[in-house]
């Protein structure tokens, strides 16, 4: 029998994703965002609030200039599939992928994201949201 994994789930059905202010600044000018991955994967990077802290901890490490966009999934112009974070391990955690540039219209808001004084980042709290 196997197991049928289920993505993590926020309670506030909103994603997010990471950038540096340099490159929120150039996706405001262009009017989206084109990170990297897009060319090179197909995909732009996003996560839950609730797990967006590991990709975090392993890619941006001691970076103080990192933001994080809060995202409405219902301004999106591609597909999001939920697939597993770490490709040769199809039991690893699932992330989301935007199978398309992310338009700077489902941005809902940009925040800075820092670690604590321990160096380590942790569950971002969306500013003015209870």
């Amino acid at each position: 029998m196997s197991t049928r994994r289920l993505p993590v789930i926020s309670d506030t059905h909103t994603l997010v994703h990471l950038c540096s202010s340099q490159e929120w600044a150039q996706a405001r000018n262009a009017g989206e965002r084109r990170p990297p991955s897009l060319a090179d994967a197909g995909f732009v990077h996003l996560s839950t609030p609730e797990q967006v802290h590991l990709p975090a901890n392993r890619l941006f490490a001691g970076r103080a200039d990192m933001l994080v966009l809060w995202l409405d999934p219902t301004a999106f112009t591609g597909e999001v599939k939920w697939e597993p974070g770490v490709p040769s391990d199809p039991s690893s955690m699932l992330f989301p992928h935007l199978y398309a540039p992310l338009p700077v219209a489902a941005v809902l808001a940009a925040q800075p994201y820092l670690p604590d004084s321990d160096g380590v980042f942790t569950t971002p709290r969306r500013e003015g949201v209870a």
